[in-house]
């Protein structure tokens, strides 16, 4: 963004001006603005002066300024994603062939040009690149369906104001419709009343499935034809499918009871039917424009051919009168019966059988003499859309923690009598059973045996999913084990997908009907992952699976456990060597593999920019497979505009094709960085005493006690914005028992923004002290990921504030040395890094750093409301409970939409 004062943020705050000054509480918004003004004196004196001023509020008038402060940053939200919007398309109308827009496709591209990769390669690279990004519904996104979809058509009144044709009346009827737009969300409850189902968050998947992504996706197949062109001169009429969507929502089981088998199967159904919905809006758009007359152009013969075979072959998908109306007009008659078929379940329509059927037209359209101008725009999209969401929209994935799969193989093999307690066992005799039964074709029991309700449960589970390959083979991903630490956890899961139906043993080989994906999640077990995956790529009882699957293995990574497990720098440490040793042991066993990343919207979580990230990968783990969450606010910002959208995946697509080994020599174009020996012992000496650090901070007397006091975790607890609990088997225990996302959310609530920085102060500041800084300023300059990692933390410390993280510490007894010491490391880190990159400011931007210092006055304001509230909350009346939480949900809500982060 050029600026952070775009027409319109200024529009979009004069709005909500409007509206509050004209509402009942116009008297409460100035308390709010004149705390904000004394907020952003960056005192304590003005600190205390605003909280003064909001201790004068009644609970209606705190109510009421919290709407307000949230709707102002929501709005403000969109307006810098309009911002970003306007400035890539200006940026895209300035560019040139010699000059391309930075991280567009044109300038990825013109870089495998440049380096030497002829078109045939480029080709041969697309065709083996598979992107997934992969939705879930971890509970970080606040906001509801209907607050989304004003927003976005405040965003569209936004864009037509842009026009310079508008007549005066026209102009300020736009302006009219966004104040009404405004007014309603400010009459609309930000946050739920209840918790949201697992149905409703399938929902709000589909919202985006069906919305941006369904229209973005075309768009980045014509980017890439016209970049292709612009550099070779030519391009085939269709380029390999390199993206497609998958899902978690309904099928991760891992800590959510609410997901059943029932309600996988209703997700499953669910995703379908929008899918078909969405083809037969299409059709009829088609229908509606393919009006040609076989008395103006000739017919294929193969086309009409088609028609009568289908005709044939469905008698009665369409009316004989129907047939008669259009009886010159046979593409219409064609879009009519795909249109049938896809509304008859009976038909057995497939989604091969659409792409087929609009290859045909598109074919018969050539032969019409009308390829040139038809066959490419809404016919071309309709093509990569039905490759792209089939009849499925998105694969889902079925997730569950290695421990239950463990009980339920216990289980399963006591009925069948095969062994009373295989938990008992250890891990070389768990193997030894394990291969034993995955040996055999016969089931463990017969049907209707009982086998315990953990067994029961997952074999429901595995059952649904065979059910929906059954009916069509896209429908479901992979089969993913959360905290993965052994072979047998691997094989617990093969044993189980044999009972259902999903591994079958054959008298010469196996099929198998899923991957089977193993999650390292703690720093010990990404520690252990590469051995524990060369022991499986040499495992006679995973070889099967590893055969049927085609010699391909995908593995999960899980950012927010590593980080919450051993702090900031040791997270994306072990992350990086795992990903070199897990490269080096899948090509030593001949295993093509894609790493699939759990990444979470901050910094603390992996979050950060996406192709940066995929261009800092190791040189081992560089592959045209790619997978990555996109969670909770993430999808909200990333998918909030088909312009956003597009702009998100060429951003993917163009780091993957610089980043993957391509050509005669499977270099890729842009070469990573191959750091010394010396440079990786030094790293890893670094991470050790950040590690350390963190884990003395967490380890400190009263600590637990101090971050349940001191953050709002019991009301983050209770806020209704997703279906699984914040914790798992129950109760915010310590750092072992809380999940990762609500751990960063209540850091994030407090601006300490803890987990993208901790314990980096302490290991830079000794090596700084020790060597001096011109060596960690060579890595920075030199090492991708090392510059990334500086900088994410960079964009974290800038984001802090550590004058409201201690008056948040006043709240617990114990607050003043826990203070203290975060305190302490945030100094020494802010110095380190400043010392690291040679800057004078924490952010490189100066849009961003400017964005942050708008955002801070209004955001403390909440803060200071927020622990207000927090301060009444251990003595307030029972009666009076309700009221209060409700104002705590509100200042949650309107911290994460100050800060575009919650977990």
């Amino acid at each position: 963004m050029e600026s952070t004062h775009s027409e319109a943020v200024r529009m979009l705050t004069r709005a909500l001006d409007r509206v509050i000054h004209s509402s009942a509480h116009s008297a409460a918004w100035s308390v709010a603005s004149d705390a904000a003004s004394r907020c952003a004196e960056e005192s304590a004196e003005g600190l205390d002066a605003a909280a003064a001023l909001l201790e004068s509020l009644d609970d209606g008038q705190r109510a009421a300024v919290l709407a307000g402060l949230t709707l102002r940053f929501h709005l403000n939200n969109k307006a810098e994603q309009l911002e970003i919007v306007r400035v890539n398309r200006e940026r895209e109308r300035l560019a040139t062939a010699e000059a391309p827009r930075s991280e567009s496709l044109d300038e990825a591209v013109r870089a495998m040009r440049q380096a030497g990769r002829s078109l045939d390669e480029v080709l041969d690279l697309l065709g083996r690149i598979d992107i997934m990004p992969t939705l879930t519904a971890h509970p970080t996104e606040a906001r509801r369906r209907t607050v989304l979809r004003k927003q976005k058509e405040i965003a569209a009144h936004i864009d037509r104001l842009r026009d310079p044709a508008l007549t005066p009346a026209e102009y300020d009827s736009e302006v009219g419709e966004i104040d009404r737009l405004v007014a309603l969300l400010l009459a609309t409850d930000d946050v739920r009343t209840e918790r949201l189902q697992v149905l409703e968050e399938v929902r709000n998947g589909l919202y985006f499935l069906t919305g941006s992504i369904w229209q973005a996706v075309p768009g980045i197949y014509a980017d890439l034809r016209r970049a292709i062109e612009r550099e070779y001169g030519s391009c085939p009429d269709e380029l390999p499918i390199l993206l497609r969507y998958r899902s978690w929502i309904g099928g991760d089981r891992d800590g959510n009871s609410r997901v059943t088998p029932e309600v996988t199967r209703e997700t499953i159904d669910l995703m379908r039917a929008e899918a078909i919905e969405m083809h037969t809006s299409e059709l009829w758009a088609l229908r509606n424009d393919l009006s040609l007359s076989d008395r103006r152009v000739p017919i294929l013969p193969a086309f009409r051919s088609s028609i009568e075979a289908d005709l044939e072959r469905y008698p009665g998908l369409m009316g004989e009168r129907s047939v008669r109306h259009l009886s010159h007009e046979p593409f219409r008659i064609k879009l009519h019966l795909m249109i049938a078929k896809l509304a008859d379940e009976a038909s057995g329509y497939t989604a091969d059988g659409l792409v087929e059927d609009l290859g045909m037209l598109a074919a018969a359209i050539e032969h019409a003499g009308l390829g040139g101008v038809l066959a490419s725009g809404p016919l071309a999209d309709a093509k990569i859309r039905a490759k792209t969401f089939g009849l499925h929209l998105a694969a889902l994935d079925i997730r569950q923690h290695s421990g239950r799969y463990e009980t339920a193989v216990t289980q399963l093999l006591a009925a069948a009598h095969t062994h009373p307690d295989y938990a008992s066992l250890g891990e070389a005799k768990r193997i030894e059973l394990l291969a034993l039964e995955l040996a055999h074709p016969r089931p463990l029991v017969a049907p209707g045996t009982p086998i315990g309700s953990e067994a029961t449960d997952a074999l429901a589970t595995l059952r649904t999913a065979r059910a929906a390959i059954d009916r069509d083979p896209n429908a479901i991903g992979a089969m993913i084990i959360s905290m993965t630490h052994e072979v047998s956890d691997m094989l617990e899961l093969l044993v189980l997908m044999k009972e259902a139906g999903l591994y079958r043993v054959g008298q010469d080989s196996v099929e198998s009907d899923a991957d089977a994906v193993p999650l390292f999640e703690t720093i010990d077990d990404l520690r252990r992952a590469p051995a524990l995956m060369a022991s499986m790529y040499t495992s006679s009882a995973y070889a099967p699976q590893l055969a049927a699957r085609g010699r391909f293995q995908e593995i999960m990574l899980g950012y927010s456990d590593s980080n919450k497990d051993g702090g900031f720098l040791m997270a994306n440490w072990s992350l990086q060597v795992a990903q070199a040793e897990l490269g080096a042991a899948a090509a030593e066993h001949g295993v093509e593999q894609r790493f699939f990343h759990g990444r979470g919207g901050t910094v603390g979580r992996g979050g950060g920019r996406a192709n940066r990230a995929i261009l800092a990968a190791p040189a081992a783990a560089r592959s045209p497979h790619l997978r990555m969450t996109e969670q909770g606010e993430v999808i909200s910002f990333r998918y909030a505009l088909p312009a956003i959208a597009r702009r998100h995946l060429e951003q993917i697509i163009g780091a993957v094709l610089q980043a993957a080994p391509s050509g005669a020599d499977q270099r890729p174009v842009a070469a990573p960085h191959v750091p010394t020996d010396s440079d990786s012992a030094l790293l890893g000496g670094l991470a050790e005493r950040a590690m350390a650090r963190y884990r003395e901070l967490v380890g400190m007397d009263g600590f637990w006690d101090w971050y349940a006091a001191a953050t709002p975790i019991e009301h983050i607890s209770g806020l209704p914005i997703a279906s699984r609990p914040v914790s798992r088997g129950g109760g915010v225990v310590g750092l072992d028992n809380l999940r990762a996302i609500p751990w960063v959310f209540a850091w994030t609530q407090i601006r300490a923004n803890l987990p993208g920085w901790f314990g980096i102060g302490t290991a830079f500041g000794e090596a700084i002290e020790r060597d001096g800084a011109e060596r960690l300023r060579g890595l920075y300059n030199a090492w991708p990921f090392f510059s990334a990692l500086v900088d994410n933390a960079a964009l974290e410390l800038a984001r802090t504030r550590i004058t409201i993280l201690r008056r948040y510490a006043a709240l617990s007894p114990v607050g003043t040395p826990i203070a203290d010491a975060i305190g302490g490391e945030y100094e020494a880190a802010q110095d380190t890094v400043l010392a690291i990159t040679g800057r004078d400011t924490l952010i490189r931007s100066p849009v961003i750093a400017e964005t942050i210092r708008q955002r801070n006055p209004y955001a403390d304001t909440i803060n200071l409301l927020q622990i207000g509230l927090l301060e009444r909350w251990p003595d307030c009346p029972e009666a009076d409970r309700g009221r209060l939480r409700r104002l705590l949900f509100l200042s949650i809500n309107g911290i994460a939409a100050a800060m575009q982060s919650t977990g």
